[in-house]
């Protein structure tokens, strides 16, 4: 017998070019070709008379050959096949392009079995290139329900198929993670039946049972994943914090927190007085206020004499939280410090000195905070802003620089409680559902390319009554074959054709850390009347003088993303707008849309997101943090997630400790999943 982690080359017909279009699809082993699941299937299984047939309904029928195959060479390149065939019901003529071996193939008066989609109308019907087989032959590509791969340049839904069976006949699948009771419990196939069935079922019940039996492994998986490092959170201790005094802080503050704010002050002073390490996700909508949160935070941890850590993904946000906290802290006497990558080598070095010997209370920092050089004196309380685009490994690897710190991370992307409890299982939460008073919603509007003239001219009546304006393009460079509005070409077109009297300023992703920061600090200063921009503005700039949001070719952005925009304005006093641009006539794009139009809960647009999208769209291309699921879908499969984290949190209780195969093979398997999500579980 062969091993799962033999290559697939040693499968027959899997040479080096074909290798290469298998490693496209992450396929190297026979382990990963038998974990590379059907998207679809086609069931084949059911006939249906020629007379019976349905123009564009693909069917399988049996039929005898009329006549001999004849092929016409029509050009170079173009043979055409044409042959005739017949039941009981009637006649049909079949055409095949390019496939002269079928001339050899269907034999004058034998019988076969066909299956194909049928084409026509009344003044004829045929059918082109059906799949065909003997009645006798081992079925195939009819009478079976016929698995359907996701596919590859140069790869084949039947090249898989020969693949997949061979690699079935020559080694066992992957073996068995849950254990015999739970299987029992809750009516789960064994891992070797289920494997089996999802490549060569028998019938569409079989698919049903064998994909609720992966589906099942999956999120037990990671729930039993999240679930060991809750446990092992138990086991350890440190020092109680004693001083939980907040008023000198409550005091340099110059305004008022709201309830959502207090209570999850409270709970995470409540968790830095236990005795264990805090894990805890503060989660709100834009504008609710996290940062001060993460500030009280902050005061805790120096005032019991650790240090504090807060991470941001750019070098933009970074800033920011630098500059508003070391104004809101340096009349307690807390010492901030910034570290970013953009910075000279001696200024990094001299705040790593600082930060060294705890002269630096509290650091504000991008990935620089994780490098080898820069150590902490003594790092009590780590903080993750924008929790979602940091992977579980890089969580890890700042919380490394400490011993067993609290770790409290933030997210102002609203995520719905389903996918929460998939990301955030590992967390007790705090949710921040009030926006601070006088806080003005956003009126949004979906416009069309003929609104143009008129939306030109309420730029214009922004920027005449001393305000700023956010213009989104969805790429950088123009792109012929895309079409989207390219924020390069439409600043320069803003700046030298519509609004020539205007300063127009430009930021994207592309341009390096320096620009980007000089960039945004000149617009926050008022130096620029209209930013063209990526999404690069998505997260974390604030300027209160913005009070317009225009977003060009919005169809192509998610609605969670659309809301994070949304909330770029509308943070000063004045009221704001937001003005989605498309012209798109999709009924359900429009309608998603439109959806965005009639409300402002981040939390209400995040769960129609995850229907309308699913999570693989839900943040963008990166899922950092998010686990990689084969089989289980985050928006169809919820009602076995809560039955698989119920049934992992009982094999912990019972069975954690075991060393049973099954035990031993699900702690490997932990370890895989966590490691295709970017992180591993210690």
């Amino acid at each position: 017998m062969a091993r799962l982690s033999d290559p697939i080359t040693i499968l027959k017909g899997v040479g080096p070019t074909k290798a290469k279009q298998f490693a496209a699809l992450n396929i190297f082993t026979l382990e990963d070709l038998l974990c590379h699941f059907p998207r679809a299937y086609e069931d084949r299984t059911h006939f249906v008379a020629i007379g019976d047939l349905q123009v564009g309904e693909p069917a399988c029928f049996r039929a005898v050959v009329m006549n001999t195959p004849r092929t016409n060479h029509i050009r170079k390149g173009l043979d055409i096949t044409r042959v005739q065939v017949a039941d009981h019901s009637g006649r049909l003529n079949l055409v095949f392009f390019n496939q002269k071996f079928t001339t050899e193939q269907l034999q004058y008066g034998s019988e076969y079995v066909f299956y194909g989609t049928l084409s026509g109308d009344y003044m004829g019907y045929s059918m082109t290139s059906p799949s065909f087989e003997k009645p006798d032959s081992q079925p195939i590509t009819t009478r079976r329900v016929l698995p359907v791969y996701p596919l590859t340049a140069g790869l084949s839904n039947a090249s898989v198929l020969k693949a997949v069976r061979q690699a079935l006949a020559i080694c066992n699948p992957p073996e068995e993670v849950l254990p015999p009771r739970i299987l029992e419990k809750y009516n789960i196939l064994p891992a070797e039946q289920a494997y089996r069935i999802i490549h060569e079922p028998r019938s569409m019940e079989d698919v049903q049972q064998a994909r609720k039996r992966l589906i099942f492994e999956e999120f037990f998986v990671f729930s039993a994943g999240l679930a060991l490092l809750r446990a092992s959170r138990k086991g350890k201790t440190v020092a109680p914090y004693q001083k939980t005094d907040l008023s000198p802080f409550y005091k340099v503050l110059p305004f008022t927190l709201t309830g959502a704010q207090n209570r999850a002050i409270a709970e995470i002073a409540a968790d830095l007085q236990k005795g264990t390490p805090m894990n805890r996700l503060v989660q709100g909508d834009v504008g609710s206020g996290k940062t001060m949160v993460a500030a009280a935070a902050a005061v805790l941890a120096v005032q019991n004499g650790q240090q504090a850590a807060l991470m941001a993904p750019t070098e933009i946000l970074a800033e920011q939280h630098f500059a508003s906290l070391q104004k809101l802290l340096a009349p307690l006497g807390i010492s901030v410090a910034l570290l970013t990558g953009s910075m000279t080598v001696k200024q990094k070095k001299e705040i790593r000195e600082n930060i060294q010997n705890g002269a630096a209370q509290l650091i504000v920092g991008t990935h620089a905070l994780l490098t080898d050089a820069t150590a902490f004196s003594n790092l009590g309380l780590v903080i993750a802003d924008e929790q979602h685009r940091f992977g579980v490994a890089q969580r890890a690897a700042l919380t490394s620089k400490g011993t067993d710190p609290h770790v409290l991370v933030m997210s102002a992307t609203p995520i719905p409680r389903t996918l929460a409890l998939l990301m955030y299982g590992d967390l007790d939460v705090s949710i921040l559902d009030e926006l601070p008073p006088g806080r003005e919603p956003v009126d949004t509007f979906l416009v069309n390319e003929s609104y143009r003239p008129r939306l030109n001219g309420f730029i214009r009546k922004q920027v005449a009554e001393g305000h700023q304006c956010f213009v989104i393009c969805p790429a950088v460079e123009e792109n012929e074959e895309l079409n989207l509005k390219a924020a390069e070409v439409w600043s320069q077109t803003l700046e030298k054709t519509v609004f020539p009297d205007l300063r127009i300023a430009l930021l994207h992703g592309q341009m390096k850390g320096s620009q980007k920061e000089q960039v945004m600090t000149d617009f926050a200063a008022g130096n620029a009347d209209i930013l063209v921009a990526t999404t690069v503005i998505e997260v974390g700039v604030d300027v209160p003088n913005a009070t317009l949001m225009v977003i060009e070719d919005a169809d192509r952005f998610g609605l969670s993303q659309l809301h994070q925009l949304r909330g770029r304005v509308g943070r000063g006093k004045s009221k704001s707008y937001c003005i989605l641009v498309s012209s798109n006539k999709n009924a359900e794009t429009v309608a998603r849309m439109k959806a965005l139009c009639k409300t402002t809960d981040g939390f209400k647009i995040a769960e129609e997101d995850l229907a309308l999208r699913g999570p693989g769209d839900f943040f963008g291309s990166r899922q950092s943090g998010l686990p990689v699921f084969r089989v289980a879908g985050l928006s169809t499969d919820m009602g076995i997630l809560k039955i698989a984290q119920a049934a992992s949190v009982e094999w912990i209780e019972t069975l954690g400790t075991s060393q049973t195969p099954e035990a031993q093979a699900l702690r490997k398997r932990i370890g895989q999943l966590f490691a295709r999500s970017e992180g591993t579980i210690n």
